[in-house]
């Protein structure tokens, strides 16, 4: 297995005791329903990474200390799956570390995030980039459906959540939207206003967790993705959309889901590890 930023870290900055980063890869592809390939995502993103830069605008987040875990075993019922990743984001929490889960399809956010509410005791509320509200229930029979995981955090947990670049919708998502009083600002809107900053609700949760659906980009910019959908969010954009958003709160852990590589292109891939450093900076900031 490659570690994230191999070759970078020194080994002070690879100590699990210390690191304030902890990696998290989760090779999750059980119920993808149009593209495949999300399984080889954090394997990928891991291999990018090690022609990362340490420094990243005018910080260097490795230099807080990145440890890269074992793979999550994906096998079994997924609730099983579920439970093994929450107690891999809940262990990094209660060390004082950030969990930065790399998948794998979206579906693993569940566990990721109930592990990270559980070692914190408070809620958590959830900035999610995606193409897709994720707000569907029991998609194709299948509860913990990638297109699924938003709906059972919202009305099993309770979990706040805030989406951005939303733009391929069903009608029962809009219905729950509304019901599950959901943040939200779409793509359109997004792109055609240039917005690059959001500010939260005074009541969101002040630990926040980002889900970062790498199809919430432009499939322009990031190809290599189950469902891209026309129309997404830049680059720079995205990110300074979850800037703003965690202006004056903590990031408590994150994700980076869907991708799904392939072998005539770099790009994607390289553009995955990029972001994912990035929200460690976002942790970093503060």
């Amino acid at each position: 297995m490659t570690y994230f930023l191999e070759g970078e870290l020194s080994d002070a900055e690879r100590d699990p005791a210390t690191a304030r980063f902890r990696v998290i890869p989760v090779p999750l592809e059980r119920t993808v329903s149009y593209g495949g390939g999300t399984e080889g995502g954090p394997e990928a993103i891991l291999e990018a990474s090690v022609e990362l830069e340490r420094l990243y605008r005018d910080s260097e987040p490795c230099a807080a200390g990145i440890v890269t875990e074992d793979a999550v075993d994906c096998t079994g019922p997924l609730p099983q799956v579920m439970e093994r990743i929450a107690a891999r984001t809940e262990a990094a929490v209660a060390a004082g570390a950030v969990p930065v889960t790399l998948g794998g399809e979206h579906a693993l956010s569940y566990g990721a995030v109930r592990g990270v509410a559980r070692a914190l005791g408070r809620p958590v509320g959830i900035v999610q980039i995606d193409a897709h509200a994720d707000l569907r229930k029991a998609y194709q029979d299948e509860r913990h459906s990638h297109a699924s995981v938003m709906q059972l955090l919202a009305e099993e947990d309770g979990v706040r959540i805030a989406q951005y670049g939303v733009r391929a919708m069903s009608q029962e998502e809009v219905d729950r939207r509304a019901a599950c009083n959901v943040v939200s600002i779409d793509a359109e809107e997004l792109v055609t206003g240039n917005i690059q900053s959001v500010t939260l609700p005074k009541d969101f949760p002040q630990d926040v967790y980002v889900s970062f659906d790498v199809d919430g980009l432009d499939p322009a910019i990031l190809p290599a993705t189950g469902t891209p959908v026309p129309g997404g969010l830049g680059y720079y954009q995205a990110l300074n959309i979850v800037r703003s958003a965690l202006a004056g709160r903590n990031l408590a852990g994150c994700d980076v889901v869907e991708l799904a590589p392939t072998a005539d292109s770099r790009v994607s891939e390289f553009t995955t590890a990029q972001i994912t450093y990035a929200l460690m900076s976002f942790a970093s900031a503060k």
